[in-house]
């Protein structure tokens, strides 16, 4: 499956619709805030939720029978306290 953040891909194509992929994650609270520092723990928590939601997105994509997604980006917010979202979505299309 093709992802691209840009719409024109030298290729022509049909618009199937848009897709996407989301997953909530909880913030464990052994995540310790170092001043300076980078939480490895929540980097690799977040690294892990992009790759859900992005399969997540393919397979929505796979299910309506495109070739690529296209306009894709991704959407991060707290939805509660110790709790992130990250979407994936974009536009599902398939070739001519």
């Amino acid at each position: 499956m093709l992802i691209s953040t840009v719409e024109n891909i030298g290729r022509e194509y049909t618009v199937l619709g848009i897709v996407r992929g989301t997953t909530v994650n909880s913030i464990g609270a052994s995540f310790k805030t170092i001043v300076g520092g980078e939480i490895k723990g929540y980097t690799e928590m977040i690294d892990e939720a992009v790759e859900t939601a992005t399969g997540r997105m393919v397979n929505a994509a796979e299910r309506l029978g495109a070739d690529a997604i296209i306009g894709m980006r991704y959407s991060t917010s707290s939805v509660m306290q110790a709790a992130s979202e990250v979407t994936a979505y974009g536009t599902a299309v398939k070739f001519k």
